[in-house]
């Protein structure tokens, strides 16, 4: 689950995964709220059902499917770092959300859970953490706590969608296709799309997928500046480390008065995917 190059990415929480420390998922999540929430709403996910929240983060989901299962509902989660299932179980016990939120620590790939426990999962910003073998494992194991006839929805982030201006327009795609070319964070990242292929191939029936687009325009807001600007910088670091492009130069600095992201020209975009299929009955 952890391969080397985290380190180059910062950011990481005790797990050792590059972008998982609470204050980077947050600031991201906040950036993209109104799209995140938007791919949510099209999971499938109804009033009543018994869900899980795989890969939950500090909890910034919460709330959001605690309201779409409303009161006759449930929520559980789930993350691998210890801080993050604190910082949920923090957020569950509130008394702010609409029914009972259960969080507890635990591996994705070897969840604490019986048979047909659920009736959806929803899996947001985790599989990127995850090789080909890791994302065929934890399919698996969400298959086997999902009933049959229930659902699954991942959502993640897609590299390939990745760009910013006033810059070379092919900047993020050098970086992404030459750190891209062996397996580790990068690779991950640029499998998103194919993420219908991996529902399937884990025997999810009526597979659907969509791809959007996430775009951010000068000035862009706090969230989104903190997030994007910290985000350029670590690849900045990396893509220059690998002899790519002295515009990377540009980046390295989040608070430099000439970052590009703060020209009155500046635009930095994303992909975000979401995939869903159902458990065979």
């Amino acid at each position: 689950m952890r391969t080397d190059d985290h380190r180059q990415w910062g950011h990481t929480s005790s797990t050792g995964l590059g972008f998982t420390h609470h204050t980077i998922v947050d600031t991201h999540f906040r950036a993209c709220e109104h799209t995140y929430l938007s791919l949510l709403g099209q999971a499938g996910l109804r009033p009543g059902q018994h869900v899980l929240d795989a890969g939950c983060g500090p909890g910034d989901y919460l709330p959001h499917l605690a309201s779409l299962v409303t009161e006759t509902g449930r929520v559980t989660a789930v993350d691998l770092a210890p801080e993050n299932a604190r910082l949920a179980e923090q957020r569950a016990r509130s008394g702010q959300l609409p029914c009972p939120v259960e969080v507890r620590q635990g591996d994705l790939r070897h969840l604490p859970h019986p048979d047909n426990s659920f009736d959806a999962a929803w899996c947001a910003n985790t599989v990127q953490y995850l090789d080909d073998t890791e994302l065929a494992a934890v399919l698996a194991e969400l298959t086997r706590v999902v009933r049959p006839g229930g659902t699954i929805a991942v959502k993640d982030l897609d590299a390939h969608l990745i760009t910013a201006r006033p810059t070379d327009p092919h900047l993020f795609t050098d970086f992404f296709r030459t750190a891209g070319a062996t397996p580790g964070y990068a690779r991950q990242l640029l499998r998103t799309r194919d993420l219908y292929r991996h529902l399937r191939r884990a025997g999810l029936a009526d597979v659907r997928q969509r791809t959007v687009l996430i775009e951010h325009h000068a000035p862009l807001t706090p969230a989104a500046r903190d997030f994007y600007t910290a985000a350029c910088a670590q690849i900045a670091r990396q893509a220059l480390d690998l002899g790519l492009s002295e515009e990377w130069h540009r980046f390295t600095d989040p608070r430099s008065p000439h970052h590009p992201l703060d020209d009155p020209d500046g635009y930095i975009s994303e992909g975000n995917v979401l995939a869903v299929g159902t458990v065979r009955r």
